[in-house]
């Protein structure tokens, strides 16, 4: 039977200090720091405050992934409508904070279901949204036949930003150089070089409480 205990309003001012200390500590600790009592600590808050607002740590797991992933459905929209859609999807792909809280999630997701299928549901997100926008997007710039198609620089921008910000976050970076310089290459010859103030408000991350 569900229960019926009372849960703090989702718009409360602790409940979000909690979800940044939540994530906080998964950035500089692991995932496996993240306990009701560290968490509440961190916050400078009471540890019964972290089940007032969320019945369970896989409760709070999931809250803070979906604030993240949300700010990344956001950030992935304005990509996809900025000058130039391709660098700014590569530059938000690339960005390292977002590896490394993708990194301790893969771990997690290792041990609960629940973070897994969330995981899977917004990757398949991601990847719809740019394999519909990105025909239309490079119908704009001249191609030739050894430009990927669509659906291979879809999967080749997002798989290859992801292994090397994953690999970095491991510490190791062989043949990084050399595939950072074929995708920037490729993105380059279709939308020149990268025009940084336009970009910059795309790929700076703005989650409160982080930045």
């Amino acid at each position: 039977m569900a229960s019926t205990r009372r849960i703090g309003a989702p718009d409360a001012k602790n409940r979000t200090v909690l979800l940044d200390a939540a994530e906080r500590l998964m950035l500089e600790e692991g995932y496996a720091a993240v306990t009701s009592r560290r968490v509440a600590q961190q916050a400078g808050l009471k540890p019964q405050l972290v089940h007032y607002y969320f019945r369970t740590m896989n409760d709070l797991f999931l809250e803070v992934f979906r604030r993240r992933a949300e700010e990344g459905v956001k950030r992935h929209a304005e990509a996809l409508e900025s000058p130039q859609p391709l660098w700014a999807l590569w530059k938000f792909g690339t960005e390292p904070t977002g590896a490394a809280l993708t990194m301790e999630f893969t771990g997690l997701a290792n041990h609960r279901k629940e973070i897994r299928a969330e995981i899977a549901r917004y990757a398949e997100h991601f990847r719809r949204t740019q394999i519909e926008a990105l025909p239309g997007l490079m119908a704009r710039y001249e191609t030739t036949p050894e430009t990927p198609s669509p659906v291979v620089m879809s999967m080749l921008m997002t798989s290859v930003s992801r292994v090397i910000m994953l690999e970095r976050h491991l510490g190791f970076s062989v043949g990084h150089a050399e595939a950072l310089e074929y995708m920037e290459r490729q993105i380059e010859r279709l939308e020149g070089p990268p025009r940084d103030e336009e970009l910059k408000a795309v790929i700076s991350p703005r989650l409160p409480g982080l930045d």
